[in-house]
């Protein structure tokens, strides 16, 4: 008896572990570069993680990603030159996004 319910447990654990990773997402940040309605496509320069006064969303790395934005949710629309958020996932070489937040238009740091 003891030992089914130590089993059952470190099974019932080790699920866990693995539903915590399936569920996971990539998340990038950066400069909208521009926003296509038509093929509901975002491209922006993604920004690094080192934040200064002069770079308070991180410094621009020059790197340019899309992502598929046909099924994410998106907060305030986007425009060229907004700072956006995007919570994605990789399917077949394509990153397919989730989220989209734009930070610039409801930064948090100011409230």
């Amino acid at each position: 008896m003891k030992r089914t319910t130590i089993m059952t447990l470190m099974i019932l654990g080790l699920a866990l572990c693995l539903m915590g990773t399936a569920v996971a997402a990539e998340v990038s940040q950066g400069k909208c570069l521009r926003y296509d309605k038509e093929r509901k496509v975002i491209a922006i320069e993604e920004y690094d993680i080192n934040f200064s006064k002069e770079f308070p969303f991180g410094h621009p790395t020059g790197t340019e990603a899309e992502f598929d934005v046909a099924t994410a949710t998106i907060g305030i629309m986007p425009e060229p030159g907004d700072i956006l958020r995007l919570a994605y996932n990789v399917k077949d070489g394509a990153k397919v996004a989730l989220k989209v937040m734009n930070v610039s238009k409801q930064d948090l740091r100011k409230k």
